[in-house]
């Protein structure tokens, strides 16, 4: 079996290209095991240096996720499943429209018809987000079945996409599964360009022994959920029986819901007798307007149903985080 993971370079992308050939194993849409011999990591530029000591069945392929004939030419065995990461993030797509309509919009049409092509109903494994339910006045918990009514560009091309996989799994030239996820922390490196990326700097950076900017209040609630147990999500996501899931292929991944003052504290505790950076609060308007579009507390019974997992507490996330990169 190959595996095409796209956004592959990024951080999940890379844990899952590592996961899949740890396992060796993943089920078809007709739910028979094959081993998966070709994992292929398609992002627009390579990963950092250090995170290229890859399994031998990984490659990297470069290319434009827009390019429709490039993602034709990695989606070409029948024996494949997708796992559709690449995207604009948050902050990205409000900056600009055009690109995150031709890559989150036309990137996962060309990923469905490449798919449709093969002709064998592969599995395609959808990243989506919490944002597509929006803010206002969304209920104080969102789940798979309320309303989705988002109001930001990223949470809108993700709802799209949502609608596009039930469709073209309804027509049977897919098993698709979207995977709605909270914001992942820890994320290691650099900050990105997502709104969220502050709820992995308050960790990352005073453990780094630098400064951390806080553009929201202590008061502001979000949805989190730790990188293990997002990729973990992503595989049983896969794995489930097509029957568990029925006509609605989007599953509120599960979360613990924190304040970012909570962040702190538990910061604090795990950390020990390490010196931290300090951490301090500079609101920035624009990344406020957007998180307060997003929910703050989630249902997601139908993934405890599925069987994915959700982490205990959030220091557990923090100490998986220094155990893994420090």
């Amino acid at each position: 079996m190959k595996v095409v993971i796209t956004g592959g370079s990024g951080f999940v992308g890379l844990l899952l290209g590592r996961r899949i050939a740890q396992l060796g194993k993943l089920t078809n849409s007709g739910g028979k095991s094959h081993d998966v011999d070709e994992i292929v990591l398609f992002d627009i530029a390579p990963p950092e240096p250090e995170a290229r000591d890859l399994d031998k069945r990984i490659r990297i392929e470069i290319g434009e996720i827009s390019d429709k004939a490039r993602v034709a030419q990695l989606i070409d065995r029948k024996d494949m499943s997708v796992f559709h990461l690449a995207s604009v993030l948050s902050g990205g797509g409000e900056q600009d429209f055009d690109l995150a309509m031709r890559v989150n919009l036309q990137g996962q049409l060309n990923v469905l018809e490449a798919a449709r092509a093969l002709g064998s109903t592969p599995k395609v494994v959808f990243a989506s987000s919490i944002a597509v339910f929006g803010g206002g006045n969304m209920p104080k918990t969102v789940g798979d079945e309320t309303k989705q009514t988002p109001q930001t560009t990223y949470g809108t091309t993700k709802a799209m996409g949502e609608l596009l996989i039930n469709y073209y799994t309804r027509k049977g030239f897919i098993d698709g599964r979207s995977a709605r996820l909270p914001t992942v922390i820890v994320r290691p490196g650099k900050p990105n360009r997502a709104a969220s990326s502050f709820a992995s700097g308050v960790f990352r950076e005073p453990l780094n022994g630098v400064a951390c900017v806080l553009p929201v209040g202590e008061e502001t609630i979000m949805p989190v959920l730790g990188y293990r147990n997002i990729v973990e999500g992503f595989i049983r996501l896969h794995e489930a029986k097509a029957g568990m899931l029925g006509e609605d292929r989007g599953v509120t991944f599960p979360a613990i819901n924190v304040t970012v003052r909570e962040m702190i504290e538990s910061l604090k505790r795990v950390a020990g007798n390490r010196h931290l950076g300090e951490i301090r609060v500079e609101k920035d308007p624009a990344i406020e307007r957007i998180v307060a579009t997003w929910p703050t507390a989630l249902n997601f019974d139908r993934a405890k149903k599925i069987g994915l997992p959700l982490d205990p507490s959030l220091d557990s996330i923090v100490k998986a985080y220094i155990d893994d990169y420090l």
